[in-house]
């Protein structure tokens, strides 16, 4: 309202300045011209200050990024240019791990906590985009996406709008800030994700470990439990895997292996290292099991690559995410050589941000959206 009374006075002095301008001297016109000048710069000015305080109100000031995998769930918080301001970290919310209902819990006290970090409202909050591990389907991110709202209801909580994505979808965001380009992820389990220049997103792997997951963490670890397994029935093969078995896991006898295995459960992808250690030490049979998971994961990652439209045979950006592939080991130089041998369309690159960034630009795309 002061805007408009404010316009109509300036509008009002210029007309009747004009009326009167036959009757006043040069040197008063000459004021008057700077006054009206100073005033329409003050106009501009109120008008400019206005705007952005409208839209600052009108925006929403923070957004959220979560990535839940199957060890731990970071959450950061940050203003709406990407800065960070807080992150939080709780355990796994995998929800084929820990349960919907556990997970939403999980998801919602994170953003609490980081809320109480900066000092804000969940009001106040643009959007918020959950990786997590274990919602690779659409029903699966639905029901997710139900539990955390009727959570947040029964808390009578002002929930903000919520984008739910596989843990793999933020990690590719994050690793091209949205451009084009494949992320091949081995930890636990597999998958390879790509982008291409449409935006379309091609998928291969992830079909768990039953039926999938080549060239993963547990794929090795079942190898080389299978190999410890014949020795165990009498098989000559020779290998250090035997000692390092029984020597720091006490996997000395089947009783063992199979109390551990199928009673316990015990992480097959937790005895990695043992395989990378006696490949480091030159075991045949060792250096025999990386080099087959490796050719598996490069056959996977083949077909997302070969499903990329590329005109002009532009080379396709790929980069790598968990620690098999990150680190240096004999596993992760095989696959390096073994893609730069097989698919030279496709070219190496670090990753430009983290999983939870990737979180992070997808809640900004969200709340920009609204």
């Amino acid at each position: 309202m002061f805007l408009f009374v404010f316009v109509d006075s300036i509008a009002a002095f210029s007309y009747f300045n004009q009326r009167e301008e036959r009757f006043v001297s040069p040197s008063l016109r000459k004021n008057r011209n700077i006054y009206t000048d100073l005033l329409k710069n003050i106009l501009l000015l109120f008008i400019g200050l206005s705007t952005i305080f409208f839209f600052t109100m009108n925006r929403s000031l923070y957004i959220i990024g979560i990535d839940g995998g199957a060890t731990k769930t970071t959450a950061t918080l940050c203003a709406f240019d990407t800065t960070i301001l807080a992150e939080a970290q709780g355990e796994s919310s995998n929800i084929q791990m820990v349960g919907v209902e556990h997970a939403a819990e999980i998801v919602l006290a994170l953003v609490h906590q980081c809320c109480h970090t900066v000092g804000c409202t969940i009001s106040e909050i643009g959007a918020i985009v959950a990786g997590i591990a274990g919602v690779g389907r659409a029903a699966d991110q639905q029901q997710l996406f139900d539990a955390i709202a009727a959570l947040a209801q029964k808390k009578q909580l002002p929930f903000p709008p919520l984008g739910i994505e596989s843990d793999a979808r933020i990690a590719l965001e994050g690793a091209f800030s949205g451009k084009p380009g494949i992320i091949v992820i081995a930890g636990t389990g597999s998958i390879v994700l790509g982008s291409d220049a449409n935006g379309a997103v091609h998928r291969s792997g992830g079909w768990g470990r039953s039926i999938g997951d080549e060239g993963s963490g547990y794929a090795i670890g079942r190898e080389a439990f299978r190999v410890v397994a014949k020795v165990l029935d009498g098989s000559k093969i020779k290998t250090r895997l035997t000692k390092l078995f029984a020597h720091q896991l006490q996997f000395n006898s089947q009783e063992a292996i199979i109390q551990a295995v199928y009673r316990n459960n015990f992480d097959l992808a937790s005895v990695v290292p043992l395989v990378l250690e006696a490949a480091a030490a030159n075991d045949a049979v060792a250096k025999n099991i990386l080099t087959h998971a490796a050719l598996e994961l490069i056959e996977t990652i083949a077909l997302t690559a070969n499903s990329f439209p590329t005109p002009n045979k532009e080379r396709i950006p790929l980069s790598f995410a968990g620690s098999l592939l990150t680190n240096d080991n004999f596993y992760s130089r095989k696959v390096r050589a073994t893609l730069k041998r097989t698919l030279p369309q496709l070219s190496p690159h670090m990753a430009e941000a983290s999983p939870v960034i990737g979180a992070v630009l997808m809640a900004k795309d969200l709340a920009g959206a609204l």
